[in-house]
């Protein structure tokens, strides 16, 4: 207690005198933020020798006073005190004070090579100094090689490449494209999915956390096929005679497209249940519609196993859509399908100032070189089970937690205050989430109930990593 009671001082006295920089992050301790007999017993973040870059911004009061101001009120903050982060390397982000914290949120699915990759930097820095915007009505080689690169991730005759700015914008471009294809306006999404903010996938979304009152039209809604909450556990092909019902009762018996998640991100991490993506394609294609795979989240080798959540499912959609991963933060989503679905752009003019970028494009093509190079989809299958497996003993040790599901390192760890009638623990996961920041992990929150942790960190992700979340967590629960 003396020496923590020493480091305490050490770190005061630096912050008075603005030397917050000059200590080895890996002599960092998650003690700072607790106190008494609890600070001596806490788990220890992994080594990391990494010095960040002195920070001379403004503080988190000075940051969170500028946003009431000057930013829209409905953006909110994880935790009761905000985190400001100023740096991030790899698996680790650090705040003003220069604390580190192990991340495993990944900017929501985002940060998939890590952050502040070098190899993605330099692809960013050298496009940005010989050329950071023109138009895609010239020629320029960056938007053409990431085509050919991420063409050529994908199967059947998936090969044909729109660059958007973001995943909304991507789901938003392929409903237009299967509506014009097919012409039928009817889609049919999922119960609890999320498919973006705009008019169209706002439509599609189906929870009303995240749909304004606002016009939305030709979206009808299926069963939610959730092994966890759903009516048929995990037998997808019951789940799957839902769309049947709604193609005969609820449209003209024809279809524009489907459009699904192979793991629902913010709908709390569900992985669809066995044989229904199969069952339901077929179906859909029977009615003349068209398959729309959303990997916003779960594409780019996060789930481990596979390059894209489909895949784990044995099917090709017609249609996939893509971002978050795809450029390691850069703002930039896809769409990419056949060249016959493709041809309906042509009938009108389809034009994306940004879609395409040079910057963008080199940063998603040194991202796909990352992830072979350094092995990424691997890791995540290694670590992400290593790490499943250690969260499902840390199920059988506290009541609290209901169920633990996902693939690879996208996992979804949901909190109960009752495993029999399931019912959300809306309470206790902020108190767990605050415990864990102050312990140093970064963790995110989702489902419909906002009570099932997120758990979908950059690809680089240790077992050491995971041994200290897990540890954490624990640790954590035991205080409730």
């Amino acid at each position: 207690m003396q020496r923590i009671a020493a480091i305490q001082k050490l770190w005061e006295f630096r912050q008075f005198r603005g030397l917050r920089r000059l200590y080895s992050p890996a002599a960092q301790n998650t003690s700072a933020c607790l106190s008494g007999n609890d600070a001596g017993n806490i788990p220890s973040m992994p080594a990391f020798d990494y010095t960040p870059p002195p920070y001379t911004g403004p503080d988190a009061e000075e940051i969170m006073r500028k946003r009431r101001e000057f930013l829209s009120p409905s953006m909110f903050c994880f935790y009761k005190k905000p985190v400001n982060v100023v740096h991030g390397k790899m698996q680790y982000l650090f705040d003003d004070n220069g604390r580190r914290y192990l991340d495993a949120f990944g900017g929501i699915a985002t940060v998939n090579c890590g952050h502040c990759h070098p190899d993605v930097v330099k692809a960013i820095f050298d496009q940005t100094k010989s050329l950071q915007h023109s138009t895609i009505l010239y020629l320029n080689h960056a938007i053409a090689d990431f085509a050919e690169a991420l063409a050529s991730k994908l199967p059947g005759d998936l090969k044909v490449v729109f660059f958007t700015n973001s995943g909304t914008e991507a789901n938003e471009l392929a409903m237009m494209m299967a509506r014009l294809y097919t012409d039928c306006h009817d889609i049919i999404s999922l119960r609890n999915a999320y498919h973006g903010n705009a008019a169209g996938t706002m439509a599609a979304t189906a929870q009303c956390n995240w749909k304004f009152n606002v016009v939305q039209s030709g979206v009808h809604h299926a069963l939610n096929p959730d092994p966890y909450r759903g009516l048929f556990g995990a037998d997808g092909e019951k789940y799957a005679h839902d769309i049947q019902d709604l193609i005969q009762f609820g449209t003209s018996g024809h279809v524009a497209a489907f459009i699904s998640e192979a793991i629902q991100g913010v709908g709390g991490i569900i992985e669809l249940a066995p044989g229904y993506l199969p069952a339901v394609y077929n179906s859909i294609r029977k009615a003349g519609g068209l398959c729309i795979a959303d990997e916003v989240q779960s594409g780019f080798a996060r789930t481990g196993s596979h390059f894209w959540g489909f895949e784990a499912h044995g099917v090709i959609p017609d249609i996939v859509t893509m971002a978050k991963g795809i450029g390691n933060g850069i703002p930039l989503g896809a769409v990419v399908t056949t060249p016959e679905i493709a041809e309906v752009l042509t009938r009108r003019c389809y034009f994306n100032t940004f879609g395409g970028n040079p910057v963008s494009t080199a940063a998603g093509h040194a991202v796909l070189k990352v992830i072979e190079k350094e092995k990424l989809q691997e890791n995540a299958h290694i670590v992400g089970s290593y790490l499943k497996e250690r969260l499902n003993d840390l199920k059988s040790k506290h009541e609290i937690i209901g169920d633990v599901r996902g693939r690879g390192l996208m996992l979804g760890v949901e909190l109960v205050t009752d495993r029999t009638l399931k019912t959300p623990a809306k309470v206790e996961i902020l108190q767990v989430m605050d415990q864990m920041k102050d312990m140093g992990v970064l963790v995110g929150k989702g489902g419909f109930y906002g009570n099932v942790f997120r758990i979908t960190p950059p690809l680089c992700f240790s077992k050491e990593d995971a041994d200290f979340l897990v540890d954490v967590m624990d640790y954590a629960m035991m205080k409730l």
